[in-house]
């Protein structure tokens, strides 16, 4: 039996025991679906767990925490690459680009990514988790007007209406403040152009993950040699952290591999309104269990933003509506 055949069966096997009346219920359009739910739901809880992992590998600061998360990715990912018989695949792929152009292009959005999740891990223990997950909720908002600039896609109603009550949530607690977070500025704007560039180079986000993951293994590596020793030897000499940050990697690696997974196997409004779970979570997990501060008066801007993304979510519905009536009704003109 292939290495392949083999992790193939093993992830059969765990999913028919976690989700046996998924797999067992329904036509295969219904599992599909019910499993593409499941695995959103996973991975946005995973991502939760994640944002709160940082305040339990003190005395580690957020940036250390990053600098070990990156690595501990880094071997997973790969791990889980050469297990699955898939790494050549994604090493072919990388090999078609034959121009230094293409590397260029390749290579651009490989800062972003890495301060986002620089970010992630750094926001939460150092008073910006609510700043960070407004940004998440702002994020799909300006997705919609990359779109509408970048690819010339029409806006309904609705979302022109979700835009509207974003933007003026925003500069009301720019008037508030004076300012605006920089975290909620860098999710919300820096993110999208992450991903549309990765979108137009055709680059899915695995390979894209293996190419930004191993460009800064050498830097994190150098910078726990030359600068940190202190903080390796640390780690090296605690089975606990040591435990902890094999966990990071780990659930790292299965929060993005589900989440890739069902915007796969889910419908795009579907997997849309399934991504709102995550910032809820973090906005929670911000003021409640890592103690971020909330004033009552960003209840008026925030809820603002919060009516933009329920009207995001109402769009959704109704064009997830739209197509399950033409589906119906070509099944019934056939």
């Amino acid at each position: 039996m292939s290495m392949q055949m083999l992790s193939n069966t093993v992830t059969t096997s765990l999913i028919r025991w976690l989700l046996p009346s998924v797999l067992t219920t329904g036509n295969t359009q219904q599992r599909t679906l019910m499993l593409g739910v499941s695995f959103a739901i996973l991975s946005n809880i995973l991502f939760g767990v994640l944002y709160a992992y940082s305040s339990f590998l003190t005395p580690l600061s957020g940036t250390q925490v990053f600098i070990w998360r990156m690595l501990s990715m880094w071997a997973v990912l790969v791990g889980y690459l050469l297990i699955s018989g898939r790494l050549g695949m994604h090493i072919d792929k990388l090999r078609a680009l034959r121009s230094f152009k293409q590397w260029a292009w390749l290579l651009l959005p490989t800062p972003i990514f890495l301060s986002q999740l620089w970010l992630f891990m750094w926001a939460p223990v150092n008073g910006q988790g609510v700043q960070t997950a407004m940004g998440y909720f702002l994020f799909p908002l300006m997705m919609v007007v990359f779109g509408c600039l970048l690819f010339g896609e029409k806006l309904s109603r609705l979302q022109w209406l979700a835009v509207a009550f974003a933007a003026v949530g925003v500069f009301s607690e720019i008037i508030r403040t004076q300012s605006v977070s920089w975290a909620t500025l860098w999710v919300c704007g820096a993110y999208p152009i992450y991903y549309i560039m990765r979108r137009l180079q055709g680059i899915d986000a695995i390979t894209g993950m293996l190419v930004d993951l191993s460009l800064f293994a050498p830097f994190a590596l150098g910078y726990l040699y030359f600068f940190a020793p202190s903080n390796l030897a640390m780690v090296a000499g605690s089975g606990f952290l040591m435990m902890m940050l094999a966990g990071l990697g780990i659930l790292s690696i299965l929060a993005m591999k589900t989440n890739i997974d069902a915007s796969q196997m889910l419908p795009v409004n579907v997997y849309g309104m399934m991504s709102y779970l995550e910032p809820a979570l973090l906005f929670i997990l911000a003021i409640t269990v890592l103690g971020n501060p909330f004033e009552s008066a960003m209840i008026y801007s925030y809820g603002l933003i919060w009516l933009g993304i329920v009207c995001l979510l109402l769009h959704g519905i109704r064009q997830l509506r739209g197509t399950k009536n033409e589906t119906l009704g070509t099944k019934a003109a056939a």
